[in-house]
């Protein structure tokens, strides 16, 4: 039976993003991205939930890479589930922070969304009620071996909340000098491909 490795994306990505990994892994691992269509985190919960739950009989053993907010919905949904190892990009471990961040760039009060549910902000972005209330009430834990790449100059969390994190579930945290939350340019590619050699392995 053969080894699973789940490859989740971010906002904007998409599956064949996985391709990129099967260097990494010999024939014994397949190498499958989730393709999944979840926007708010309890759509996300009941379809990662019912997507793992449907892959366990055919895999002996799981591996995760999971980027951004593909992260947090892993982390939201995944804790209890037999994984070997989860590898971390850019995650996004605290919503709460990066929404209540973009009400104060687009001058919105809690109070203003509270009582109108639901803000198209003029920089496209949606600010919900019922996301935010859902993110206070479902904060995350995550009991599986991590290691977490971060980039320096991530503008969607910070080093300090990326760190405190890390402590909490012992991961191993890596940060790239002036690195971005999305790892693009070769050189900052070649550092995602080095972490990535360097770490998976690790206990």
């Amino acid at each position: 039976m053969k080894k699973a490795v789940i490859y989740v994306h971010g906002k904007d990505g998409n599956i064949e993003e996985a391709e990129r990994y099967k260097r990494f892994f010999d024939d014994e691992f397949e190498i499958i991205g989730f393709d999944y269509k979840s926007e708010n985190p309890w759509d996300a919960k009941i379809e990662f939930t019912n997507y793992f739950n449907s892959m366990f009989h055919r895999y002996s053993k799981f591996y995760l890479i999971a980027n951004s907010i593909g992260a947090y919905f892993s982390i939201l949904s995944l804790s209890e589930k037999p994984i070997e190892k989860a590898m971390l990009i850019s995650p996004i471990i605290d919503m709460e922070c990066l929404i209540l961040e973009m009400m104060g760039r687009e001058n919105i009060s809690e109070e203003e969304l509270s009582l109108r549910k639901k803000v198209n902000a003029p920089s496209g972005e949606v600010l919900s009620w019922e996301y935010l209330s859902y993110v206070r009430n479902n904060p995350i834990t995550w009991n599986i071996p991590s290691s977490i790449l971060y980039g320096e100059k991530d503008n969607m969390i910070s080093l300090d909340t990326i760190s405190i994190f890390a402590d909490k579930i012992n991961a191993d945290l890596t940060v790239m000098e002036n690195g971005e939350h999305w790892f693009h340019t070769e050189e900052q590619v070649r550092f995602l491909d080095d972490w990535f050699k360097k770490n998976i392995w690790t206990p």
